[in-house]
């Protein structure tokens, strides 16, 4: 699934292209996402011009005068920046057709994602009771730490819990405990105040260097311009159970937390 950093190259992709420009029309060849794209959607962002592309967890969110189109990319999803005139590919779903002759088309084989337009100042569930960002000046060791007292679930579970922060998933989740030291399978409660800080600095350093690569493609997921990310390469423990960790040489091991593969040094960390 896109994660934060994917999400993140894919705004950052986008924006260049779109930001500025007004939508000549919008086309919806499959309405059947996870949710029923509205059939209003299309009347709605036609004609509006897109002033901003933000990002609020996975979520990406093109601004209008009008409202907000808010975008998920899903398990599989992808939006790539193409002349406006290309035949549409197998599961090619939805284009934002813009003044400038491209088009911002939408492609998802699984059809997890979703479109929602937000008229106005409008909320939604899906963002309403959302956490602070991980890169963002409210996210770091003391907010983690006081969140944390009197928490019994494992700590891998609770930062990624988007009730807590946004945007850490299974992949830099675990990429991130495993830098500072700490067991995803302790208790979040149980650790202090330092190791925390030490957490959340390094959930910012992954975080910031996925999106340097371009995001992490295991399966699906490309960027706007039809590249893949290129962290996976630097994956010290994600999808690599059984072989050796780099660091001390232990065979890695592999546990389901939060109904979620979890790969660890039992070594390294504690």
């Amino acid at each position: 699934m896109p994660e934060l950093p994917e999400v993140e190259t894919t705004r950052r992709g986008l924006a260049p292209h779109a930001v500025g420009e007004r939508v000549l029309a919008v086309t919806v060849r499959e309405p059947r996402l996870r949710w029923p794209v509205d059939p209003a959607l299309p009347a709605a962002l036609a004609g509006q011009r897109v002033d901003a592309i933000d990002r609020r967890a996975k979520y990406l969110l093109f601004r209008t005068a009008a409202g907000r189109l808010v975008v998920h990319l899903g398990m599989s999803g992808s939006v790539r920046v193409l002349p406006a005139d290309t035949a549409p590919a197998l599961h090619d779903h939805i284009d934002i057709v813009l003044e400038s002759g491209v088009a911002l088309r939408y492609n998802d084989p699984r059809r997890f994602g979703s479109f929602h337009w937000l008229p106005g100042d409008a909320g939604h569930p899906l963002l309403d009771h959302l956490g602070p960002e991980p890169l963002g000046d409210a996210f770091d060791g003391a907010y983690l730490y006081r969140l944390s007292r009197g928490r019994r679930a494992p700590v891998k579970a609770f930062i990624m819990d988007s009730r807590v922060v946004v945007g850490v998933g299974n992949i830099y989740a675990a990429e991130s405990l495993f830098l500072a030291g700490i067991s995803p399978r302790r208790p979040a409660g149980r650790i202090g105040a330092a190791r925390y800080d030490a957490l959340a600095g390094h959930i910012r350093a992954v975080l910031a260097a996925a999106i340097a690569q371009g995001g992490t493609t295991l399966r699906d997921f490309v960027g706007s311009d039809g590249r893949p990310g290129y962290f996976a390469q630097q994956l010290w423990v994600y999808g690599r159970a059984g072989e050796p960790c780099r660091r001390c040489g232990a065979p890695l091991r592999e546990r389901r937390i939060a109904q979620r593969a979890s790969v660890y040094c039992v070594a390294c960390q504690r």
